[in-house]
Order: C-alpha cells, then sequence, then structure tokens
C-alpha cells in the first residue's frame, strides 16, 4: 500500500557524503561506492539511513545494491536508534528501509506528543490508516509493505527457562527484572511500557543495544534476566537463549517498508518501482535464513544482499 502527500517536489538517489552533513554526533557513517547502472533511472545522490543492528544493516545493504544498480551513488547512514535519524528525515536523508509500527510511534510522539496513544496496531492496514496524517504533515512517502514483519522479541538463558518454568512473558508477571534492550525500549508499548504495563513486571532497562553482543552477554551472564532481540534471531539457541512466547500480543504490525521523502520520490519515481520489487520477494522465512547467514556464518551483509538479489534476478 502506498501512501504520498500530493505534493511531491525533488527526488534523487546517490551517495551522499556523511563527513559534514551528521545527523548528529552519534550518527555513524558507512560509505558505499556508487555503480553504474542497467536500469533507465537518471541516477544521481542518494542518502539511506538505518539502524546499525544485523537486520536492518542486511536490508539497507539490499537498497543500497538496487539503487546503485539502477545509476543512483548512495551512501549509508547506520545509527543506533531511529531518533538519531528521524530529525534528518526528510532532510538530508532521503530513503529509510523502515518497520512500519516503529516509524507510526515514533512519527507519533515526534508529533503529538509522549503522552499519544500509539497508532500503531497488530492489522497492517489499520496501521497504515493511522499514520497517513503523520507521513503527510512530515512529508513521507510509505511504498508497498512487505510480508516479511520483524517484531520485537524477548529472550532468557534455557537454564533460566528450565529451572524457573519460563516459556512466556507472562510467566514473569509481577517479578522484578532487569531488560537488556535499546536505548529506545523506554516507553515504548512493545517494549518497556508493554513488558510493564501488560505483563505486569517491575523493568529495570539497561540500555545495552537491541540485540547487540552486550546484550547477548548481559544475560547470558546473568547481569539482566530478560534480553531484547528480534522473531528472526537464529543465533539465540547456540548461545544457550530461548525466545519466550508473547502470549499477551504488545508486538504491532512490524512490516518491512521503503519510507521516501515525497520531495525525492516526485524526482526519481523510478525508485518506487526498484524498492517495490524488493518488497514483493522478502517474507519472514527467506529474511530469517538470510539473517543466519550473517549473525551465524558470519557473511557480511554487503555479500549476502548481493547473492540474493542475484538470485531473485532483481540486479
Amino acid at each position: 500500500m502506498m501512501l504520498r502527500r500530493p505534493l511531491a517536489a525533488a527526488l534523487t538517489l546517490g551517495v551522499l557524503s556523511l563527513a559534514t552533513a551528521c545527523a548528529g554526533d552519534d550518527l555513524a557513517e558507512e560509505e558505499t561506492g556508487g555503480g553504474a547502472g542497467s536500469g533507465g533511472s537518471t541516477g544521481g545522490q542518494v542518502t539511506l539511513a538505518s539502524q546499525s543492528f544485523d537486520e536492518a544493516a542486511l536490508i539497507t545493504a539490499m537498497y543500497a545494491a538496487l539503487l546503485e544498480d539502477t545509476g543512483y551513488e548512495v551512501e549509508t547512514r547506520l545509527v543506533d536508534t531511529r531518533g538519531a535519524y528521524l530529525g534528518e528525515f526528510p532532510g538530508t536523508v532521503d530513503i529509510v528501509p523502515e518497520y512500519l509500527a516503529g516509524l507510526g510511534d515514533e512519527l507519533n510522539i515526534e508529533i503529538n506528543g509522549e503522552g499519544a496513544a500509539a497508532v500503531s496496531t497488530s492489522d497492517t492496514q489499520e496501521t497504515i490508516d493511522a499514520m497517513a496524517p503523520l507521513l503527510e504533515e512530515k512529508g513521507i512517502a510509505l511504498l508497498e509493505t512487505s510480508g516479511a514483519s520483524s517484531q520485537n522479541a524477548y529472550f532468557v538463558t534455557q537454564e533460566f527457562s528450565d529451572a524457573e518454568g519460563v516459556t512466556a512473558l507472562s510467566d514473569l508477571e509481577g517479578q522484578a527484572v532487569t531488560l537488556a534492550a535499546a536505548p529506545d525500549c523506554k516507553g515504548r508499548a512493545d517494549c518497556e511500557a508493554g513488558l510493564t504495563e501488560v505483563y505486569g513486571m517491575d523493568v529495570t532497562l539497561l540500555p545495552l543495544g537491541y540485540a547487540s553482543p552486550q546484550t547477548y552477554q548481559s544475560v547470558i551472564d546473568g547481569e539482566s534476566q530478560l534480553g531484547q532481540t528480534g522473531t528472526f534471531d537464529g543465533s539465540l539457541e547456540a548461545q544457550g537463549l530461548v525466545l519466550l512466547e508473547d502470549d499477551r500480543g504488545i508486538q504491532p504490525a512490524q512490516n518491512l517498508v521503503p519510507a521516501v521523502t515525497e520531495e525525492f520520490l516526485a524526482e526519481h519515481p523510478d525508485v518506487e518501482d526498484t524498492l517495490n520489487g524488493l518488497m514483493e520477494v522478502l517474507d519472514n522465512d527467506t529474511l530469517g535464513a538470510l539473517l543466519l547467514q550473517v549473525t551465524v556464518d558470519r557473511e557480511t551483509v554487503e555479500d549476502v544482499a548481493q547473492q540474493f538479489l542475484t538470485d531473485e534476478g532483481l540486479l
């Protein structure tokens, strides 16, 4: 489903230099060289921004490879949290590989304040419809959503699960738990707030990162009882970790979706077909298998993205 505002001005894709155009000091940069492409695009420069955890980095590498192949020069910014790039989108950032509810709820807080009720639900279309006024106000267009929906998930050690009989989040109701998670977990309905309000936990947050080595180690060492990752995490079993069931359903629709500034899309409409083609071939099983190549086999996100896109005939 594509949402766009009637007014859209200029679109340009390519590699943007981050050295002086950073959204902030915490913006990490990853530069990719531009390549001559085959498609009939006008080309140019584009800045992609995304979060730095493996899954987001892999999807971003796919965007970059596709855009380079169609004649754009692409620069990628990988940061710790969505808020680190959202202030520059629209702005110095042109395209973001996004997660539907994550973007919607963040925009909602930015525009309507911290106390605003979440706009996201577990239903994809309901969430898109609720986001429409926020996207219009910001000047952001959503392209087609993917069948792949990556949600937050929470894990404990297998030893803790067996000893305490904990297999679902509701098994921790009434308990004080230390949670290793992303810094933006605090106050989120699908993270700290949901665990507190829906599951009745007394949560102490350690901002160690989303599915980061520090988060895994904190749980393994017993510093934290609970760690945050994603539903596609295939590395848990080898680390002696196990996902807990979200049996009260605090996770909203988190379909992968390209978010593009209206200005950029108006000037470069070819981007729509390029990125929608990727959305059509991504589903949960496919993305889960690709992530294993990154997290377990330790292949680079660039190599995994290139091979997948080639195999799918997108490059």
